[in-house]
């Protein structure tokens, strides 16, 4: 009955978990699936969320299967440079930025969560239909998804909604939410197996939405082959789009000719797409932030509760901030009903702003300034296109906002 009951162990859901495991606040996650497998294509782990891995002891795990990505470098379609700047360690901070495979990261929660936890605290073939709750506690039914009419009730404390962007709770309180808003992208996304790209740890973004913009980084290391698996993602503005799936199968031939000339000296884009081993296809959408997370006994967390355009590298690692918040906050206060409020005033308007920019003004901005400021066109000298302070001005606007600048890291 004084189980914290988790619905979802994706990212979000494994990171509570090990947060409440860790603190002596017991906890059970319920998953939907059979069994959690490695998706999925690749993410990055920001220094916030990092940092907050390391305090669970994650770190030396996530670098054997990561990459500590030492650079994000900007480029036109022309394959010149724009800008360039360190990222993680080699910018100064006190914990790496990670890009790793999601599955991989997901891996290395789970295992960690198991270990800790014990086996009993994960329960699988357990789809959230719906939540009730009263003065001493919450009832969350769920069903196997195979039959129809059976149905279990859980006991708890506090439910916690960490699953995803088709989140069953989100929906109960929300009835009348309404689609996904479209961007106006669509995406691809891929893995291929090549050589080390620039650094062989560099995060690339080269291109504009209107005629196409790629995302490159390495994702593992390399193999004994001298290969990595380099994950990207290929965006095109369309009004065409299917339902989000994380999962959907995409086609190579739907959006090959938005880069069929970026033959550059440090990457053939076209003959890279080709040899993926994986593409998947996936609307660049979200949510209009909520007026709430918070009802009673039930919160939301991670996609759940604010669902984002991925333009900032950032989807994953407000999750592990969102749990380390609510951990916080059941800390705090006696009250579970007051710790998910204390949590949500503290979480809500700090990701509404980072949802509201990441449709606006991301990193990847560095870009659209370039493609309005030349037309489009090859450019002698950057500097005479945009001076370098105005290009760290963009970039150290979004760290502040996300929560990731040094200063904010240093004082948290």
């Amino acid at each position: 009955m004084d189980d914290v009951i988790i619905v979802g162990a994706g990212i979000g859901g494994l990171t509570l978990g090990l947060a409440l495991h860790a603190c002596g606040i017991p906890c059970r996650i319920f998953e939907s699936t059979a069994e959690i497998k490695a998706v999925g294509v690749g993410i990055n782990l920001l220094p916030h969320a990092a940092k907050e891995l390391a305090a669970l002891g994650l770190e030396p795990a996530l670098a054997k299967v990561a990459i500590a990505t030492t650079d994000a470098t900007f480029f036109n379609r022309f394959g010149q440079l724009i800008y360039q700047e360190p990222l993680g360690l080699a910018a100064g901070y006190e914990h790496p930025q990670f890009s790793i495979h999601r599955g991989d990261l997901q891996m290395v929660l789970l295992e960690a969560f198991l270990a800790r936890a014990g086996r009993d605290r994960l329960v699988t073939h357990s789809h959230c239909i719906a939540v009730e709750q009263d003065e001493s506690g919450v009832s969350v039914v769920f069903s196997d998804g195979l039959s129809a009419t059976a149905r279990r009730t859980v006991r708890g404390r506090v439910a916690i909604a960490c699953d995803g962007i088709n989140s069953a709770l989100r929906k109960q309180f929300f009835p009348g939410e309404g689609d996904p808003r479209y961007s106006g992208v669509n995406m691809w996304r891929g893995v291929t197996r090549w050589k080390p790209i620039l650094s062989g740890a560099s995060m690339v973004r080269a291109g504009w939405l209107s005629h196409g913009k790629m995302v490159i980084y390495p994702i593992r290391p390399q193999g004994a082959d001298g290969l990595q698996l380099i994950n990207w993602v290929a965006e095109i503005e369309t009004p065409a789009y299917r339902k989000r799936d994380w999962n959907r199968p995409g086609a190579i031939a739907d959006f090959i000719g938005a880069f069929a000339d970026w033959h550059f000296d440090w990457l053939d884009v076209p003959a890279f797409i080709r040899a993926a081993d994986q593409v998947l296809e996936f609307p660049m959408v979200d949510q209009e932030p909520l007026p709430r997370w918070s009802f009673g006994r039930v919160t939301l967390l991670g996609d759940a509760a604010h669902p984002m355009v991925p333009r900032g590298s950032n989807g994953a690692g407000q999750a592990i901030l969102d749990a380390r918040a609510l951990v916080a906050a059941l800390l705090e206060h006696d009250d579970p009903v007051a710790a998910l409020a204390a949590y949500e005033k503290q979480r809500l308007e700090a990701t509404t702003r980072i949802v509201l920019t990441n449709r606006s003004n991301p990193p990847d901005a560095i870009l659209r300034e370039v493609f309005q400021r030349t037309n489009d066109r090859p450019f002698g000298r950057i500097d005479d296109v945009i001076s370098r302070e105005e290009l760290v001005a963009m970039s150290e606007g979004y760290k502040r906002i996300a929560g990731y600048s040094k200063e904010v890291l240093r004082t948290r």
